[in-house]
């Protein structure tokens, strides 16, 4: 039994291309699962071949990141990396979805951040709410969660995820959350929108390096959020500057137990059954 689950790691990116393996053993031995998640075909595929080497603490999601939809570099103080860009094929998704190991879609979303004014800004944001519409069908076919990426785009996610509850009703239940905001970064009201489409909400290790989200994760319920480590990026504290990894999930946990004044066992607990029902792991 796995103590905390890291809802979002991407090991099957080219920053473990060398030991993703030991990165992975390292947190399994220390009672951390995880799932690994894809953000285009190729690196959806890696996800399920790691999935698919252990028996036990290692899933897969698979998706079309929306920065990955057009060819561009994306550089921050953070990351710096070009986009292939990537026609999104939803037979090629929809056949890796039959594997047992394949627990969500995702990551899937809008990203208005990386926008370049010289671009055709409408046409990029058009074209990212077409794959994400695309693949929120995908979910509901499967019926798999979903894991939503959303960056300077909330308006936006919250007029498409409203229009599809009104259309696919069958999805949502009060009791039964159908997807997670993965890293989310908005405020209560926010929170409390995505709740009631039936999400849930996870944090990362940028909450240990930033109090914005205080006051909000003091008042959230446990039985609504998560924890993720976005693996190789937001390293918690005291290890920012390196490259991150699952078994870092522990100091997430961490910083939401001190916030709350209760025992990392407890956050721990909650979280991590909240993520077994989210993704019936």
């Amino acid at each position: 039994m796995f103590q905390f689950i890291d809802t979002h790691a991407h090991i099957n990116f080219n920053a473990y291309k060398d030991d993703g393996d030991e990165v992975i053993r390292r947190a399994l031995a220390e009672e951390v699962a995880m799932i690994l998640v894809g953000s285009d075909y190729k690196t959806s595929k890696r996800a399920l071949d790691y999935a698919n080497k252990y028996e036990k603490g290692v899933w897969a999601a698979v998706g079309l990141h929306p920065m990955q939809i057009f060819s561009f570099r994306a550089k921050t103080d953070d990351y710096d990396f070009q986009t292939r860009g990537e026609d999104f094929n939803y037979d090629s998704y929809d056949k890796l979805t039959e594997f047992e190991r394949v627990v969500a879609i995702g990551e899937i979303g809008l990203d208005y951040y990386h926008l370049d004014p010289a671009s055709d800004i409408a046409f990029i944001k058009e074209k990212q709410k077409e794959v994400f519409r695309a693949q929120l069908l995908l979910a509901r076919r499967t019926g798999k969660p979903v894991i939503i990426h959303c960056r300077q785009a909330h308006d936006d996610m919250v007029e498409i995820l409203k229009d599809f509850k009104k259309v696919h009703k069958e999805m949502f239940s009060a009791n039964q959350p159908w997807g997670v905001m993965h890293c989310f970064s908005g405020d209560e009201n926010l929170a409390w929108t995505y709740f009631d489409l039936g999400l849930l909400l996870s944090f990362t290790g940028l909450i240990t390096f930033s109090n914005q989200w205080d006051d909000l994760i003091r008042k959230l319920p446990l039985g609504k959020i998560m924890i993720e480590t976005d693996a190789p990026f937001l390293t918690p504290e005291p290890f920012r500057g390196q490259r991150n990894e699952p078994l870092l999930v522990k100091k997430v946990a961490e910083r939401i137990a001190q916030i709350k004044n209760i025992a990392t066992t407890k956050v721990a607990a909650e979280t991590t059954a909240n993520a077994r029902n989210l993704f019936k792991i």
